[in-house]
């Protein structure tokens, strides 16, 4: 895959999250809001490839990962990230409410209306959420 395929990815990912949010199946929508992020980091990483130069060996296995901590960390963000939460309260607080999506959110059975909204909107939220600040280093 590639950077482009990754953010057209995100835009659908985060499009159906929607559609499934709207139609109270909560348990969908927030895994495929955390994946659509994911994606977003991951093109945030091919960002870093250069055409023709082989990627090293530690950024292609740190990017075989679906813990979105550990992709903003190869992504090379960890300072920007920081600088923003310094700066922006409700940024810092989507961040901690994100930064827990787990790929096994898939099995989970347990996810309410609630915690689906609040990844959703701390994922979307135009002013402080984590997708647009993230497009800002595609």
């Amino acid at each position: 895959m590639n950077k482009t395929e990754l953010e057209n990815l995100a835009d659908i990912r985060i499009k159906e999250a929607k559609v499934l949010l709207e139609a109270e199946c909560y348990h969908g929508a927030y895994y495929l809001a955390g994946y659509a992020l994911e994606c977003t980091l991951k093109a945030c990483i091919a960002k870093q490839v250069k055409e023709f130069d082989f990627p090293s060996k530690k950024l292609a296995q740190d990017s075989y990962t679906h813990n979105l901590t550990k992709l903003l960390a190869t992504s090379d963000l960890n300072q920007k990230l920081t600088e923003e939460e310094n700066r922006n309260l409700e940024f810092k607080l989507n961040w901690s409410i994100v930064k827990h999506w787990s790929e096994e959110a898939r099995y989970d059975c347990a996810i309410t209306k609630i915690k689906a909204e609040e990844l959703f909107d701390a994922i979307t939220s135009n002013e402080s959420g984590i997708l647009q600040w993230l497009k800002n280093f595609l």
